[in-house]
């Protein structure tokens, strides 16, 4: 068994160091060697401040809340409905932010008016042909799954746009690896963790809208077999980002849907735990780049919620975490 305490308390102070007054955060505190950083207010650092304090069940109240939710409100440009930030296409920074709204019960001031061609069923079609299915699935998916996090989170779909948002996956889904839409991995040029990475942003959508996975034995299949001959992304038990929980998630939600393979999945998990726990308890976060990084230190904290679900009883923290997962859709 693992306590998390003391690793809670320490990204606790992270998320304070990020705070500039106001109820605003930045993203970064550290400048990386290309002085290309905004180490001022930043998107993904009031999104991701509020996302890891509602995992970690330390959300604002009272005044101070009020002023977050502003200062994330006030990120929107009122013309487009957009929140735009370099580092991401603006459909993931929109996404990103819209759902960390949620997390108020709130929605943003403007609706994405540059986003309405695509809030009928043949301006969706035409984006999600038009993705990089082949090629750069994993960033592609930022686009295809934040569409629907946004139309759905704004009010801006029906109910017909969202059954052929989901029809769409179900019936193009690789039949082969359970992942990616079909022919891809093995017509194209990306590793295979490259989708099941990109296959996750679409897998917490179904999951959002309680729809079944097509394949779920084979997703299985492919999480067991990428991990167990090391083919995930490297460092992948020794790093902060978000492969971790694309992994972690998408085996877990599956195992929930079929039998098949249950015991070594759940073996894949230990193992997994057993390697990445040790390394964030004894990571050092006042110094650490990426952990100074308040979006990939949100990766990690969902990982580590998202093991705690899983793997009953093997993580304690005083205070259970919340993925904000099995609240609404995005990360």
């Amino acid at each position: 068994m693992y306590n998390l305490d003391l690793t809670i308390e320490k990204i606790k102070k992270v998320v304070k160091t990020h705070y500039l007054g106001d109820g605003k955060y930045a993203r970064y505190i550290f400048q990386d060697k290309s002085n290309t950083r905004n180490l001022g207010v930043n998107e993904y650092g009031c999104a991701d401040a509020m996302n890891i304090l509602y995992t970690l069940q330390d959300f604002p109240k009272g005044e101070m809340r009020d002023k977050c939710l502003k200062a994330l409100l006030d990120l929107q440009d009122e013309k487009t409905g957009l929140f735009r930030e370099k580092t991401h296409h603006e459909i993931h920074t929109t996404a990103h932010c819209v759902a960390a709204l949620e997390l108020f019960d709130e929605k943003p001031l403007y609706k994405p008016v540059a986003l309405e061609k695509y809030f009928n069923t043949d301006g969706l079609k035409e984006l999600l042909d038009g993705l990089p299915w082949t090629t750069t699935p994993w960033p592609g998916s930022h686009q295809g799954a934040g569409i629907y996090v946004i139309g759905v989170l704004t009010d801006s779909v029906s109910l017909d746009w969202q059954r052929f948002y989901f029809d769409y996956l179900y019936n193009n889904t690789d039949e082969k690896y359970g992942i990616s839409k079909n022919g891809t991995i093995d017509q194209g040029s990306a590793p295979v963790f490259h989708h099941l990475n990109g296959w996750f942003h679409y897998m917490f959508n179904m999951q959002y809208a309680k729809k079944p996975l097509k394949y779920p034995d084979k997703v299985i299949d492919t999480c067991i077999y990428l991990y167990k001959n090391n083919l995930l992304k490297k460092d992948f038990t020794h790093e902060i980002c978000f492969s971790q929980i694309d992994w972690i998630f998408v085996l877990n939600r599956a195992m929930r849907e079929t039998p098949h393979r249950f015991e070594e999945a759940k073996a894949c998990l230990y193992d997994f735990a057993d390697k990445y726990i040790p390394y964030m308890i004894n990571l050092d976060y006042e110094n650490n780049d990426k952990a100074n990084d308040l979006h990939m230190l949100f990766g990690a904290v969902c990982a580590l919620a998202e093991l705690q679900t899983a793997l009953g009883g093997y993580i304690e923290s005083t205070k259970p975490m919340r993925l904000v997962l099995d609240r609404r859709p995005f990360i």
